[in-house]
């Protein structure tokens, strides 16, 4: 018993997985960086009143929508041209637009930078993902996509530490720098043996357009994207307009977005160590993904109908909320296992930047219905959409745990 863990500590500590681990870091700081310094940064650039929220569903959508392009480049590339390729571009793209957002003079500038910024974004979790599964056991891979989520996660708190600390230019001059210092580490990764023994083969690779051609891979893909609709809800719309639901909510106290958004990161933390973990220990993706949305639902409308909360339970609350939607490293894993070798890059780079980029409908829907419903009802309507959206999905979905990746879909 000894050996076994033994043998297991070493599979998931090694440079693989750290290194995976700590990209998903940096993109998770430069991912929510704008939502901590959005009031700060726009207020400089001009911007005050109800267009703080404007301007801030704008720039957000531009970043997620180069989310979507370059979660297609990414995937793409990944499955032709290799796993490692995408891991140096897309940490060099969104480190330069870092440094360049330091330097914006106006909104629309600010937007195509966040919209550059989100094309490299894109490829950096589903490339680790893909290379993780692929280069543990069957028995092991989900601890190893756990740990890549869990310690990722964290650079959320790094984000909110530095958005308090340091000016909004400054925050994003340290993760261009973040990300200069890790592409140098990336030079010690090798690249899975399972996508190298299909390479001289005559495998048709990366042809997103497969994904449409066959009802079955369809349907695996889209209820694959459609599970992780309520972890964007909560961080695109509960989440980062916290200060405006705070105050509506009567929450005694001035609640700040940077600190909302780190105290729901914490909770991610422990979400995706106990949702990967229990993933293994039920030996089901699905029980463990089913549990968590059960989680989200409950505690959106804990949420939305909680008055008068001092700010220490309102933070405690976005924890609760963290916890729950930690299901972001099983779900990415499920994806991944869902498809063959010779497209398990473009369904997992694509995957969880089609959910990211569900901020985009998710908040127009929000802004659609804030007017007649007001700002709770809105929320509970989109909500409670998402929820039962993901429920079927997972439904549809088959069971992943243990099986075997080293096979190519046939297109």
């Amino acid at each position: 018993m000894n050996e076994q863990k033994a043998e297991l500590y070493k599979s998931i500590f090694n440079i693989t997985v750290l290194v995976s681990s700590l990209g998903y870091f940096v993109d998770i700081y430069d991912l929510i960086l704008f939502g901590i310094v959005r009031i700060p940064s726009l207020t400089y650039l001009g911007v005050h009143g109800s267009h703080l929220i404007d301007s801030g569903v704008f720039i957000l959508n531009m970043q997620m929508g180069g989310m979507l392009i370059g979660g297609l480049i990414f995937g793409i590339i990944g499955d032709k041209k290799g796993r490692l390729s995408v891991l140096f571009a897309s940490i060099f793209l969104y480190s330069a637009a870092n440094f360049a957002n330091a330097y914006v003079t106006s909104v629309n500038m600010y937007a195509v930078l966040r919209f550059i910024a989100g094309v490299g974004l894109a490829g950096e979790l589903g490339a680790a993902v893909t290379l993780v599964s692929e280069t543990m056991t069957k028995e092991t891979r989900g601890y190893g996509t756990a740990m890549v989520a869990t310690i990722g996660v964290m650079g959320a708190i790094l984000a909110a530490s530095v958005g308090e600390e340091f000016s909004w230019r400054m925050a994003y001059i340290i993760g261009g720098v973040l990300g200069v210092i890790l592409l140098v580490m990336r030079i010690s990764l090798f690249e899975s043996g399972m996508y190298k023994s299909i390479i001289s083969k005559n495998v048709v690779k990366g042809r997103f357009v497969s994904l449409f051609t066959s009802k079955d891979r369809f349907l695996r893909y889209l209820n694959c994207i459609l599970i992780g609709l309520p972890i964007w809800y909560v961080v695109g719309v509960l989440i980062t307009f916290s200060p405006e639901f705070g105050k509506f909510l009567g929450v005694t106290g001035k609640v700040v977005a940077g600190k909302s958004i780190m105290y729901t990161y914490i909770g991610l933390i422990f979400g995706d160590f106990i949702s990967g973990y229990l993933s293994q220990y039920l030996k089901s993706r699905k029980k463990a993904v089913a549990i968590f949305i059960l989680l989200t639902g409950i505690f959106i409308l804990v949420y939305l109908f909680s008055h008068a909360l001092s700010t220490f339970e309102f933070y405690l609350l976005c924890v609760i909320l963290g916890l729950s939607i930690g299901y972001w490293a099983v779900f990415v894993t499920t994806a991944a296992e869902q498809f063959g070798t010779n497209l398990r890059s473009t369904v997992a780079t694509t995957v969880p930047n089609f959910i990211r980029g569900s901020v985009i409908p998710i908040t127009i829907f929000f802004e659609f219905l804030r007017s007649p419903l007001g700002l709770v009802y809105s929320a509970l309507i989109v909500g409670v959409i998402t929820i039962v959206i993901a429920f079927i999905s997972l439904y549809n979905l088959k069971e992943t745990y243990g099986v075997e990746l080293d096979y190519v879909e046939n297109i």
